[in-house]
């Protein structure tokens, strides 16, 4: 009997010829898995064409609630956007991916797993470093990335072995997608000059054509994460399909990104992300009501530090989950609903309301019922300013241009 590797399929061609490959490379069988984490495939269609590949078994795993309720919610309460941009909707499901690998690795009591990615992208690093960290024992195999084959060398592959082209002919983009976001690139993309023809998009409506009436949702928080859409209760997998569709039919969540990849290259990176936009947004919104400007100052730098530890492939690294300590103490209070406009491309926070809202209207009105005690400000005006007057009073004397 041969040795085992596990194979993380999608289907599409590299992975297509990667099962081909690792048998005439390595004589191994391999036993392919695929995961449900809300890319709306065929996984019946997938595992069918692993199967008459050569693939000895095949794993279709429903991760979506996996996928949603331990990643995609801990970047919700990190705000998390690499670069300010990039919902890290790619970067998330990679270390869920390698989990399930080395899971399925165990059961069938596999050598190695394998992967797809190239040598240009972050995807090898989440991936193996993540598989390293759970099982250093088990071999990894890169396919694409040992055999440098260019797109067309691939193709001519593929058809001497016998694997189906039909998908791949006429492709333009290189696509992922998940519950989370859709990222797109390739083809006409990598021109960072030329604007995104509107093939590279499906799950967002060109902001010119959509909707002249603006769209209104409120999203209920309770424990730093979303729970409900105009007062009705939903589970996190529901409420982020529910407003993918809303968001992305009023042009919201297109992201055109020029991205500083771990390996060095700057890649331009195209993103749908409806649902992940308009829920940061509010998230970013709603602590700003509930936390100090100090939290809010220090978070920042620890959600930022988060993203970029997510997208340089260290889920496994303890930093990540020190980081989260702090965050989730921030988010006991993150609770209340906040009021999105969705309208022509913009997703817009119209109101906000809490029990542990920081807004004193008493504080913070100008009328005449104010409770703030404006005689008290010029005393801290002189104080807060001392440091600064004190510095330029002694420049001015350095240079002789005065007491």
């Amino acid at each position: 009997m041969k040795e085992l590797i596990v194979l993380a399929y999608s289907g599409g061609l590299d992975t297509s010829v990667a099962i081909k490959w690792i048998q005439e490379k390595y004589g191994f069988d391999v036993v392919t898995m695929t995961l449900d984490l809300g890319q709306g495939s065929d996984f019946k269609l997938i595992e069918e064409k692993a199967l008459k590949l050569g693939a000895v078994r095949h794993y279709s795993i429903d991760s979506k609630e996996e996928f949603a309720n331990e990643y995609i919610s801990r970047a919700i309460k990190a705000n998390a956007l690499y670069e300010g941009k990039y919902p890290l909707s790619t970067a998330l499901s990679r270390p869920l991916i390698s989990k399930k690998l080395v899971e399925i690795a165990w059961k069938e009591g596999a050598v190695g797993v394998a992967h797809g990615s190239t040598g240009k992208g972050n995807d090898q690093v989440r991936f193996e470093v993540t598989v390293r960290a759970l099982d250093p024992s088990l071999r990894i195999i890169a396919p694409i990335r040992e055999w440098g084959l260019s797109r067309h060398e691939e193709m001519e592959y593929a058809r001497r072995h016998g694997i189906p082209l039909s998908e791949e002919l006429g492709k333009t983009f290189s696509v992922d997608k998940n519950l989370w976001g859709r990222s797109v690139e390739g083809g006409p993309l990598e021109d960072p000059s030329v604007e995104p023809p509107e093939g590279a998009f499906e799950w967002t409506r060109a902001p010119w054509d959509a909707p002249d009436s603006p769209a209104y949702v409120e999203i209920g928080f309770d424990g730093g994460l979303p729970v409900s859409l105009n007062g009705e209760r939903k589970g996190l997998v529901d409420l982020i399909s529910e407003l993918n569709a809303l968001a992305g039919s009023h042009g919201v969540g297109r992201i055109d990104h020029l991205e500083d990849r771990l390996v060095g290259i700057k890649s331009r990176e195209v993103y749908e992300c409806p649902a992940a936009l308009t829920i940061i947004e509010a998230h970013e919104d709603l602590e700003k009501a509930v936390l100090t400007r100090h939290e809010l100052e220090f978070k920042q730098m620890v959600d930022s530090a988060w993203s970029r530890l997510v997208y340089n492939g260290l889920w496994v690294d303890p930093l990540r989950e020190d980081l989260e300590g702090f965050i989730e103490r921030t988010q006991e209070r993150v609770s209340g609903i906040v009021k999105m406009k969705l309208y022509k491309g913009s997703a817009s926070v119209v109101g906000r309301s809490s029990r542990f809202s920081l807004y004193d209207i008493g504080l913070a009105t100008y009328g005449v019922e104010t409770t703030f005690d404006q005689r008290l400000s010029e005393g801290f005006v002189e104080i807060w300013g001392l440091a600064s007057k004190v510095a330029n009073a002694v420049r001015r004397r350095a240079s002789g241009t005065g007491a």
